[in-house]
């Protein structure tokens, strides 16, 4: 039938499904730290439903310079997150069982989506915690802001920032890739079959 998928592409969402169920244990993102004073270096780790890594050491460091306090209850994220999560692992499979084209690029839009508002959600959670600085702070540098990178090194007085995907970011990246080439490889196979029956 021209609406279904292929064997191969049913298998792939299903794997999808698994994987996402996985990202639930995992951290999605990390955000290191580097500095004369912490030659190991210092983690935040943020998993879907929690934050993970060196919080307590961090959050006495940002005491200084007038930074809020980082607290799971504080990020309606945390309550939220595992179901979006569960929701497209849902998806996944569902699009497998019910075996439709039209599903797949449904689940793909809608992951898409999700994807970018997440991100514009994390910018903003970082210019937050970044820029609304405690006046009475102990260390105070005008002008100076300590919002982490998006994505990639920043230098925020003596500390390098690296904010990249962790195991459960780079699981999403790799769900996002698999489900635009299943679209592709469907789309593909149909352009493929209308050229042979031209023949």
């Amino acid at each position: 039938m021209e609406n279904s998928l292929g064997k191969i592409s049913r298998l792939f969402l299903v794997l999808c499904a698994v994987a996402l169920l996985l990202v639930l244990f995992v951290p999605l993102w990390r955000i290191e730290l580097t500095a004369p004073q912490y030659p190991e270096g210092l983690m935040l780790q943020i998993f879907p439903n929690k934050l993970g890594g060196n919080v307590d050491i961090i959050n006495g460091l940002n005491h200084y310079i007038g930074m809020k306090v980082l607290i799971d209850k504080d990020f309606i994220e945390f309550t939220v997150l595992p179901y979006i999560i569960g929701f497209f692992s849902l998806a996944c499979l569902l699009v497998a069982l019910l075996n439709r084209k039209r599903l797949l690029k449904i689940v793909f839009s809608l992951f898409l989506i999700f994807g970018i508002v997440a991100m514009i959600d994390f910018w903003r959670w970082e210019y937050d915690y970044g820029h609304n600085l405690n006046p009475a702070a102990a260390i105070q540098v005008p002008g100076q802001s300590y919002q982490p990178p998006l994505i990639g090194y920043k230098q925020l007085l003596n500390f390098g920032a690296y904010s990249v995907p962790d195991i459960g970011g780079w699981i999403f990246i790799g769900v996002g890739i698999i489900l635009v080439s299943l679209i592709y490889v469907e789309w593909k196979k149909i352009k493929k079959a209308k050229i042979k029956s031209l023949k």
